[in-house]
């Protein structure tokens, strides 16, 4: 019962927006998502040079509407030399987080690479996207000066897809301990990647008893992203195991993956000792087979939902 009272007072108190601002900025400065006519580009901003760089294959994809956006980029090379013998010099092997979660090595360019990509593609797109790249690069600057920028646009994009203000607050705040969990990792010299994701999985396990894999089986999911898919509960959960174990970071100090995967099983099981208790007091199971598209309204149901509900997140 301690658990679940601390637990009910930690949903009120996790809705409060407090350090995100901070936050918001940091993971700005990394990847971040952008929506280009409903579609999302994957980005990255590099703070030495300052300016983004954007994934080519995601470009492609929202150009052409090619189901095999990979086998395009080979066939636009070989009926391009100029752009072939250039493409070394165009696109940079940049991390960013595929549609499994993992980050991997992946074709990137800047603005004017990516300016210069697009004179091979015939695109009716094509000029509405260099506006729209330019009103990322303006709204980067914005941010950089008013860094609260960043948290409002975030809160904008969740709305337009119709979630709840209670979700999206609690998004918001997932974001921000999500950092201190990966700055917690960090400091415990946990390698980022392949470990990173491990951990995720014990804490996600831990406290619903799904893998996150098996989690996303669940719920239907292929590409979309498993949290943008909770429910109100599932993720307040989620944020409380996540919690649970930054705060057993900065009390034992841990070095080491196995270390911290202890402590990733024991905030996890916080939560789900939370779980149980008000599953038991509600006579039915919190983990719910809902995600998204089964609770927002469709896109043509409003105007102010011009996002398709079912877009998703790499």
């Amino acid at each position: 019962m301690v658990v679940y009272a601390f637990f009910c007072n930690f949903v009120g108190q996790s809705i409060i927006l407090g350090k995100c601002r901070e936050t918001c900025m940091n993971m700005g400065q990394q990847e971040q998502i952008q929506l280009f006519e409903e579609k999302r580009v994957r980005s990255v901003w590099d703070e030495e040079k300052e300016e983004w760089f954007f994934s080519v294959v995601d470009i492609v994809e929202v150009l052409t509407d090619s189901a095999d956006p990979k086998q395009y980029i080979k066939k636009m090379r070989s009926r391009d030399a100029e752009l072939n013998s250039r493409w070394g010099t165009i696109c940079t092997l940049t991390p960013m987080t595929a549609s499994d979660g993992k980050r991997y090595k992946t074709q990137a360019a800047d603005m004017e690479g990516v300016f210069r990509i697009i004179q091979s593609i015939p695109s009716p797109k094509a000029e509405p996207f260099k506006q729209w790249m330019a009103q990322v690069a303006a709204e980067r600057l914005n941010q950089m000066q008013d860094p609260e920028r960043s948290i409002d646009q975030a809160i904008a994009d969740y709305k337009r897809l119709g979630y709840s203000d209670n979700w999206i607050k609690r998004r918001i705040k997932s974001i921000e301990v999500r950092k201190e969990l990966t700055d917690e990792w960090d400091k415990a010299g946990v390698k980022e990647g392949q470990q990173y994701a491990s951990l995720t999985d014990i804490i996600t396990r831990a406290w619903s008893g799904k893998t996150t894999r098996q989690y996303k089986q669940f719920k239907g999911l292929k590409k979309e992203s498993l949290r943008d898919n909770m429910t109100n509960l599932e993720l307040a959960l989620n944020l409380f195991a996540e919690s649970a174990t930054v705060e057993l970071h900065k009390e034992k100090q841990p070095q080491g993956y196995d270390a911290s995967a202890k402590l990733a099983n024991a905030g996890g099981k916080a939560a789900e000792a939370a779980r149980l208790n008000l599953e038991e007091q509600l006579g039915h199971s919190i983990i719910s087979p809902e995600k998204a598209t089964d609770y927002l309204p469709p896109a043509d149901c409003t105007e102010a939902l011009p996002e398709s509900c079912d877009d998703s997140e790499a």
